[in-house]
């Protein structure tokens, strides 16, 4: 996997790689991380790769850790 950048984000580390004929985006926070895959031939390059971390796809991420959080929480309860 070869890294391309870090995207800025005031929350989330947003790392850009290129692997396999994909871009993957990865997403972290804190514990968590979320990857997201896009085709290289989907998009003509790495900054349309980030031109689609809208405002309301980062929402979306925010919102998506919050529920693996209270899922991972909710599951070391039941472990203790």
């Amino acid at each position: 996997m070869r890294y391309i950048k870090d995207i800025s984000h005031a929350q989330l580390k947003i790392s850009l790689f290129a692997w396999n004929s994909k871009y993957i985006v990865k997403i972290e926070a804190g514990p968590y991380e979320q990857t997201y895959k896009v085709a290289e031939f989907d998009v003509t390059g790495p900054d349309d790769v980030e031109s689609l971390l809208t405002d309301s796809f980062i929402a979306s991420v925010l919102t998506r850790f919050q529920q693996m959080d209270q899922d991972w929480t909710e599951a070391m309860n039941t472990y203790q």
